[in-house]
């Protein structure tokens, strides 16, 4: 009796981090959304030169930079310094592990998903076109599914670690508007951006794979 209350407890503690977790990821992209443009307005006079189009998308890749650094770090720590997900730490399945943590972070992105799509939507198709709606679905819908089944998180955790690349990618974009095309930092945000994506898109992921294979009795029983 006591064991199902304590089942039972736990299970509810984890359906309401939830909702928590998704609810402060859309809060703090907004707080970081709207600080991006009362930052940049004071710090950078180019800002006020901008187009309102220009505007709404330096302040969405802020948010986007944000979720970035925040899931890249998180996902790193959980990965390979938390031992969650050490091979031969626990009895139970490595896809089958999870913590508050790994769910809070996959909650967090979950709203950070969330608003980025209310605003692709809404300024459609100024901040990107179908191919980013298909993309945050699919996020949200594989982020979703191993929320609720508490399952295959590591795999999520490493693609989310993929978006460390994101900030080199926003920061591309930010000195090409500002006029910045031909600077040596431009130069060496390209160097960064292409060494971060031979780690984090195409090495990452031909790791992600071969895991896959190696684990396969245990991806094949996954709910």
């Amino acid at each position: 009796m006591g064991v199902n209350l304590l089942v039972d407890e736990i299970a509810s503690r984890h359906q309401l981090l939830w909702p928590i977790s998704v609810s402060i990821g859309i809060v703090a992209c907004k707080i970081v959304y709207e600080f991006t443009g009362l930052l940049s307005m004071l710090c950078f006079r180019g800002y006020t030169k901008l187009s309102d189009k220009d505007k709404v998308e330096w302040k969405n890749r802020g948010f986007s930079t944000f979720h970035a650094l925040f899931v890249a770090v998180a996902a790193f720590y959980l990965l390979q310094i938390s031992g969650l997900f050490d091979e031969f730490s626990y009895d139970e399945s490595i896809l089958k592990r999870r913590s508050a943590l790994s769910e809070t972070v996959l909650g967090v992105s979950i709203g950070y998903f969330l608003i980025d799509m209310a605003m692709i939507l809404w300024y459609f198709p100024a901040l990107g076109g179908l191919e980013y709606v298909l993309h945050h679905g699919l996020s949200m819908f594989s982020i979703f599914l191993s929320l609720v089944s508490g399952e295959g998180q590591m795999y999520i955790l490493m693609v989310l670690f993929s978006e460390s690349t994101t900030p080199f990618v926003n920061l591309r974009w930010y000195l090409d508007v500002s006029g910045l095309k031909n600077s040596k930092l431009y130069v060496y945000n390209g160097v960064a951006l292409f060494l971060g994506w031979l780690v984090a898109r195409i090495l990452l992921f031909i790791y992600f794979f071969v895991h896959m294979y190696l684990h396969f009795d245990q991806v094949k029983v996954l709910d």
